[in-house]
């Protein structure tokens, strides 16, 4: 199995700034990438951004220029700084590691959220 340990969820006023972080441990041989996904209540999971382990990134146009996704896949953790944040944003954000465990299987894992609210 695997774990994850997310943090950094919260409220926080239009235009403020939070950071979530995301470790994983574990079954884990390898990581292959890590990102973040949100979900709004009514609507579908949406990409935000994602990290690979040759350190590409990428980014939901929506969140362009106002998120920037950082980490190391070697060591397990993601991190997703937000700034400028906006009412749309208010989601719950899950991690995500797209992994190899010991039996080399390889799959998606999913934590279990953190809530980011952005609200005055």
């Amino acid at each position: 199995q695997v774990q994850f340990v997310e943090s950094g969820g919260g409220l926080v006023q239009p235009g403020g700034s939070l950071r979530l972080s995301c470790a994983a441990s574990g079954n884990i041989f390898t990581i292959y990438a890590m990102g973040w996904y949100r979900q709004a209540p009514g609507k579908q999971r949406e990409l935000v951004a994602t990290l690979t382990s040759t350190a590409n990134t990428n980014y939901a146009n929506s969140v362009k220029g106002r998120f920037t996704i950082s980490g190391d896949t070697a060591k397990n953790t993601v991190y997703l700084q937000m700034n400028s944040l906006k009412p749309e944003d208010t989601a719950v954000y899950y991690c995500t590691a797209n992994l190899m465990d010991y039996t080399r299987r390889r799959t998606d894992y999913w934590g279990q959220g953190t809530q980011v609210t952005v609200s005055s």
